[in-house]
């Protein structure tokens, strides 16, 4: 078995973050998911803030990421201020038919795109 290295570490950090932005791009317009229902379906239930690290640097990356529809466990947007101004994520989600109330996503568990339920494994 050939040794582990920091490099090796460095393939599989990335890997995962590919993996994330992977689902990300499935979420369908006006619909939502959290950062611990793709931290699970990834197989890393445990994952859910390394999740939302890779979020807020999904700005920028090609092809792009739908990184508005990716709320907290009870449809906070609780990562609005990555994205330019207080509002910006809000009004990508309001441009999908998502109603936001107050940083929360209106009717959540009806908008709500669970990716173990929805993808194959």
């Amino acid at each position: 078995m050939a040794k582990r290295t920091v490099v090796d570490d460095a393939v599989q950090e990335r890997d995962f973050f590919a993996d994330v932005m992977a689902v990300v791009r499935l979420i369908p317009r006006g619909r939502v998911t959290s950062y611990g229902a793709i931290a699970r379906y990834l197989g890393a239930a445990r994952s859910s803030r390394i999740v939302g690290y890779c979020m807020n640097n999904a700005h920028g990356v090609q092809p792009p990421v739908p990184a508005h529809r990716v709320v907290n466990r009870i449809g906070m947007l609780t990562g609005k201020h990555h994205f330019g101004t207080p509002t910006r994520m809000q009004e990508l989600l309001e441009e999908e038919g998502v109603q936001v109330r107050n940083d929360q996503v209106v009717d959540f568990a009806d908008r709500f795109w669970d990716p173990s339920a929805a993808l194959d494994l």
